[in-house]
């Protein structure tokens, strides 16, 4: 029965120092780097093919987890289009009150600019069915590796047990595993269980 590893890329500069990095293009930083060496698959957890982010974070990431593997770009996979809060932190936005209206709903506040969740869903969403509907028919493993956001709405939106948005949370590296055996029949793929990073060992 075919499984799908839905991973959330490793650390970034902007991750480390709390940025909204929608669209901003960063590569893995040196903590990053470190962190997907140690999460890197064995061969034989290593799937045909990954699709992947566009941006840099993803691909890094994916080529250190999964070596080997072929990654597969997907503009749809992207990130959330933060607007005017772009690569900006809460120290940076203190006083903004579009910024703190938003932050008071949860993220549900429509900011000018800002994408919102049910456009990311919009997008991201299928890409994912589709992904499903292949890995299903061929009987194959894969694995995706995205953003955060992305992983929220996914999940949300197809994720068995039904949960909250924000409980799909992932840290960097982390994720959630899906089986397919009950899709597409059911309209949700089950998730069996957290993917969770190794704590750093210490010295």
């Amino acid at each position: 029965m075919p499984y799908l590893e839905l991973i959330r890329h490793a650390m970034t500069r902007g991750n480390l120092e709390r940025r909204w990095t929608g669209t901003t293009d960063q590569p893995l930083c040196p903590e990053g780097i470190a962190l997907a060496r140690r999460c890197a698959r064995p061969p034989e957890r290593i799937p045909r093919r990954v699709w992947v982010s566009p941006l840099l974070r993803c691909r890094e990431t994916a080529a250190l987890l999964y070596p080997g593997a072929r990654l597969l770009p997907d503009p749809r996979l992207r990130e959330t289009d933060f607007g005017p809060f772009e690569n900006r932190n809460h120290r940076e936005l203190a006083g903004d009150p579009r910024y703190e209206e938003w932050i008071r709903s949860a993220g549900e506040a429509p900011v000018p600019g800002l994408e919102s969740r049910e456009e990311v869903a919009a997008r991201a969403v299928p890409a994912l069915r589709e992904l499903l509907d292949r890995l299903t028919q061929e009987g194959e493993d894969g694995a995706v590796v995205t953003h955060g956001g992305v992983i929220m709405a996914v999940c949300q939106a197809l994720g068995a047990p039904a949960r909250d948005y924000y409980r799909w949370w992932a840290p960097c590296c982390g994720g959630w595993l899906l089986k397919l055996s009950g899709w597409p029949r059911s309209g949700r793929a089950q998730v069996v269980r957290s993917l969770e990073p190794p704590k750093e060992e210490e010295p």
